[in-house]
């Protein structure tokens, strides 16, 4: 923070030359949280002490997602603008120019260099959620036929304008990926060796088209650092960097989160209004299956009015066996970001069926014994306890089928959050219970 005022002090006071060697000292993910902190007057006094290549610098570590971003091009001269965006890597300012209408994303290309402005227009054309949306073309590619020592020598050329140096990709006559060359290998083998000789053969690639998460999932089980990525014909189009994953997985986490919670929870800062009219949806929704427990159990009223005992143990049921709903919606989630390639769907359902017998059973016989010499009867206990067992068994399916089922028609999994799986649950087990309990009420009925 005291780093933070000194800085707004050098730029307050017009001195851009003190603003600009404290300013540049910083890491870029630094300057990046000073820019975010500053309000609309001192960001424009910023523009007019700092290059659109330093300003560049630090806007690519701003999340792209942040909702500011348009008014922050808004507010810069446009030819500053396209400049700061050339000056960014490719990937990431297309990722920026995504958030703007295309008369503005036309005006900047417009303004950038030619083989800029084309390479971010075919980076635009790609669906989102893909690997060509999220990948970059400042990769290094050189020749097989070229020796070790000319293909040095093009890796310094080329290494100012690349995202990542550590893997080199090399092409055939026909511009097909070959093979991979590490950084390594070019430095200790005889500068004289072809690179066909050394390279690795054996490239692990994914396709332009593919999801995003499964080339999440790709370069997390083989711990790369980059990955390549070709259309049908192989050919080399660009590289997916770790950094870009690691968005992806934050993304993905927070949009489960979300689905959990039934709720956007990255929107921290949100409007109170604009929040309240996100989650009014969800909460309406939910009131009216609530409405159906409601009635459910108006049904019953005649069996609750004969043993009143029985509504002690509605919330306890319906609670525990929503809980045990949302453990197997998390797991269910979980298991889809990330798939088991030795489960399949009916596998992983038949595993949860038995994770939810082994609770519900365990869970059942404890409330069993707990009711049973609370109340002095252990026919109310068994009650309880069947309802309880057979509750959380049909809440643990539900919430391992109804992720699986809405990702197989398409859905996102994620949709089936955590209210609605326990309002469903607290659905099921007033049903379960007050059917089993009208079986046993001449039992423990004074």
């Amino acid at each position: 923070m005291t780093q933070l005022r000194h800085l707004k002090r050098l730029l307050a006071a017009g001195d851009p030359a003190a603003f600009r060697s404290a300013f540049l000292e910083l890491h870029s993910w630094e300057q990046a949280q000073f820019f975010l902190n500053l309000n609309r007057s001192e960001r424009l006094a910023l523009y007019d002490v700092l290059s659109a290549s330093a300003v560049g610098n630090f806007f690519d570590d701003i999340d792209d997602d942040d909702q500011q971003i348009p008014n922050f091009l808004a507010e810069m001269r446009p030819e500053f603008a396209a400049q700061m965006l050339t000056e960014m890597y490719v990937d990431n300012a297309v990722d920026i120019l995504e958030h703007l209408d295309k008369p503005t994303i036309n005006r900047l290309l417009a303004q950038m260099p030619h083989q800029v402005a084309m390479d971010m227009r075919s980076l635009l054309h790609y669906d989102d959620e893909t690997a060509g949306a999220i990948m970059t073309t400042e990769f290094i590619a050189i020749a097989a036929n070229q020796t070790l020592a000319s293909a040095m020598y093009a890796l310094r050329e080329k290494a100012d304008d690349a995202e990542l140096i550590y893997y080199v990709y090399v092409l055939d006559n026909a511009k097909h990926l070959a093979g991979i060359i590490s950084l390594r290998d070019l430095i200790v083998n005889d500068q004289e060796t072809l690179v066909q000789d050394i390279m690795n053969e054996r490239v692990i690639s994914v396709q332009v088209t593919d999801d995003h998460e499964s080339v999440a999932q790709t370069i997390r089980d083989y711990n790369f650092f980059a990955i390549p990525v070709t259309d049908d014909e192989n050919h080399l189009l660009g590289i997916i960097t770790v950094d870009d994953i690691i968005d992806i997985i934050d993304d993905e986490a927070a949009s489960d989160y979300s689905g959990l919670a039934g709720v956007d929870v990255e929107d921290t800062s949100e409007n109170p209004l604009k929040a309240a009219a996100k989650r009014l949806p969800w909460l309406v929704t939910l009131l009216f299956l609530g409405m159906s427990t409601a009635s459910l159990i108006n049904h019953y009223e005649s069996l609750v009015s004969e043993a009143s005992v029985l509504a002690v143990f509605i919330s306890l049921i319906t609670g525990t066996a929503g809980n045990a709903g949302t453990q197997s919606l998390a797991v269910a989630v979980r298991r889809l970001a990330f798939p088991d390639q030795e489960r399949s769907f009916v596998q992983s359902l038949l595993a949860e069926l038995v994770t939810g017998v082994v609770t519900g059973v365990v869970t059942g016989v404890t409330i069993t014994l707990v009711v049973g010499f609370w109340k002095h009867s252990f026919i109310l206990g068994f009650v309880i306890g069947l309802a309880m067992c057979c509750a959380i068994i049909v809440a643990n399916l539900a919430g391992s089928f109804i992720p699986g089922f809405m990702a197989r028609l398409g859905f996102d999994p994620a949709v089936a959050s955590g209210p609605f799986i326990s309002t469903l649950s607290d659905l099921t087990s007033v049903l379960i219970y007050f059917s089993i309990a009208q079986y046993f009420i001449a039992s423990f009925v004074n």
